[in-house]
């Protein structure tokens, strides 16, 4: 059967596999630490088992994507690097270019297991078995192995990965996180309104009135010398007259200020949980040297 993606194999492959941050992950060599490409992909066969990583090596080759065996990286989560274990950039030049959405059979895989094997020829440390040997070495028979026989197990140093020899295991711990949210507890509202009432003044005011009194004087009955006299008509006297009136209007005066401010007062919530935390258990068979660092 045919390679997935692994996205395909899995729509929610990142909450499955605990290898969901390996896109993305920059790829070095493993000899001399040259990063020569990028992690764009993950093919699984049909029961989810990782084969190949897809390395876009456009360090080396521009626009260029290879396969690299599983059993050929080594992830170190810490850096988010991958480690290809002796891929160059001859090798890579030799593979077969992997497009996005091509069929990832058997034909295409022997192509990249091909290359592979070729390079593994120059490498004592890999171990490799009879069957991959004669294939190697250009002396495998039809009766090897073929499409309907043929199983990784043939190229275990291609997709093992117990074969490396370093191994990570991550200890975990639980912390107790004290933060704090804000959040609206209530609201004060501070308006206007407008109430009325009667109200009594009272002003005092003048008045003038005009008072005609008619009086005898003293000498009455005196007789007025003939050049005193001046007889005639239409002699008026005339005495202006006044009162107050009362003036009386409303005027608006600021009778108080209303001053609205918020003051914080602290105070010290306590919390108590139970944490857990990851502590390593060794078990030994023989008396094995152990160095513990």
């Amino acid at each position: 059967m045919p390679l997935l993606s692994i996205s395909d194999f899995d729509t929610d492959y990142q909450s499955t596999f605990e290898e969901n941050d390996i896109k993305g992950m920059d790829v070095y060599g493993e000899g001399d630490g040259e990063k020569f490409g990028t992690v764009k992909d993950i093919l699984v066969d049909e029961q989810g088992n990782f084969r190949y990583f897809v390395i876009d090596v456009g360090f080396w080759i521009f626009g260029k994507k290879v396969l690299l065996p599983v059993g050929r990286a080594r992830i170190d989560r810490n850096a988010h690097r991958v480690y290809a274990k002796g891929l160059t950039k001859e090798q890579a030049d030799r593979l077969p270019e992997y497009t996005e959405g091509m069929t990832a059979d058997y034909d295409y895989e022997e192509r990249v297991r091909r290359v592979y094997r070729t390079e593994a020829s120059l490498d004592a440390s890999a171990p490799l078995d009879p069957a991959s040997t004669a294939a190697m070495m250009g002396t495998a028979t039809p009766t090897s192995y073929n499409r309907d026989t043929y199983t990784y197990e043939h190229d275990r140093d291609l997709y093992d990965t117990s074969t490396h020899s370093d191994r990570t295991i991550k200890l975990y711990e639980e912390r107790l996180i004290a933060s704090k949210q804000r959040r609206k507890t209530g609201e004060v509202a501070i308006g206007k309104h407008v109430e009325t009432e009667t109200e009594r003044v009272s002003v005092p005011i003048e008045k003038e009135r005009v008072v005609i009194e008619r009086i005898t004087p003293t000498d009455a009955g005196r007789a007025v010398a003939p050049g005193e006299v001046d007889f005639h008509e239409g002699e008026v006297a005339r005495v202006e007259v006044y009162e107050e009136v009362p003036d009386i209007h409303k005027e608006a005066f600021v009778r108080e200020e209303v001053r609205v401010k918020k003051v914080v007062e602290q105070e010290t919530v306590e919390a108590q949980e139970t944490i857990r935390r990851e502590e390593l258990d060794i078990d030994t068979d023989g008396r094995p040297v152990i160095s513990d660092q």
